[in-house]
């Protein structure tokens, strides 16, 4: 008798598959996580000359990437087609906004702020999608979206004022997202465009304050030199691991991963930089954690349903 071995083997591909996905997508989330570690080392440097620096260095990183991986062509195509290249100068503009807010957040003292932010942004996207994209809300979605405004609401009443940081964080890449849904163009090539567009006015602002002496770069060491430099790598590497992740496992594998990124965050800002949390702080995570819950166990009902369906 002869034991047919080949689906078993389709199966041990498959699952390697999943495992490299799985690891590559939660390699980029801990990056992301842990890159406070990274912005706090270039506090003596002012947010914005950081991302003029982290914008450029990107592109210089990321155009021969295109080039290597054979989608020279899909650039070039973005470049003439003006209504996907508005949207992408518009994505670009959201980008560079959540750039400077975060980085100014992480070197100012306000991580769990920030964490917050990253926190609520999966639950900003659903209610994004309800009011842009008509989605309708399941039942535990709209309990997630009512115990985030509440989280919100309490952080308010703690802080004195609006939580901005927090939702300029999770509202410009949200979005981010919702605009790159209507682009459509593979990531690497978008992101590549978008440091394009932006890196027209960075170079020129970068050459005046060289040029007026309060430039950083060449004024402050070697180290601070290849610090700045490395933003490109703190930038292109996890969003290249989580390319390849996110094409090989499920979303709802995706979203449940996202959240080691503000985990991450939110563990720094109390063990690493000792930002004081006070009770209402608790609260306000505790409802967040509580809303997160809701929002998983919905997208792990969502993937059993769909694979039940036999994935029609």
């Amino acid at each position: 008798m002869v034991v047919n071995r080949f689906p078993l083997k389709i199966k041990m591909f498959q699952n390697a598959e999943v495992l490299a996905g799985g690891l590559c997508a939660g390699g980029a989330f801990l990056i992301w996580g842990l890159s406070p570690l990274y912005w706090r080392m270039l506090t003596a440097v002012p947010p914005f000359e950081i991302i003029l620096h982290r914008i450029v260095w990107s592109l210089a990183l990321l155009l021969p990437l295109v080039l290597i991986s054979g989608q020279a062509r899909d650039l070039a195509g973005v470049l003439w087609r003006p209504r996907l290249l508005l949207l992408l100068c518009l994505t670009a503009l959201l980008v560079a906004a959540n750039w400077l807010i975060y980085i100014w957040a992480v070197n100012n003292g306000f991580v769990l702020q920030a964490s917050l932010g990253y926190y609520i942004n999966p639950l900003v996207n659903v209610m994004l999608g309800m009011v842009f994209l008509g989605e309708r809300l399941t039942r535990r979605q709209g309990w997630a979206v009512g115990l985030a405004a509440v989280a919100v609401a309490i952080q308010a009443i703690d802080l004195g004022t609006v939580p901005w940081i927090s939702l300029a964080l999770a509202f410009s890449f949200g979005i981010y997202g919702l605009i790159r849904k209507m682009a459509a163009v593979e990531a690497l090539v978008g992101l590549t465009v978008e440091t394009l567009v932006l890196s027209i006015p960075a170079v020129g602002i970068l050459v005046h304050l060289e040029l007026a002496g309060r430039g950083t770069f060449g004024n402050h060491g070697l180290v601070m030199d290849l610090i700045l430099v490395g933003a490109a790598l703190v930038t292109a590497i996890p969003l290249l691991l989580f390319n390849i992740g996110a094409r090989r496992i499920h979303l709802a594998t995706v979203g449940l991963l996202q959240y080691i990124s503000p985990s991450g965050m939110f563990l720094l800002a109390v063990l690493r930089f000792h930002e004081p949390v006070a009770p209402l702080h608790w609260a306000t995570f505790g409802l967040i954690w509580t809303a997160l819950g809701l929002y998983s166990a919905e997208l792990l009902a969502m993937a059993n349903r769909h694979r039940t369906d036999g994935g029609k």
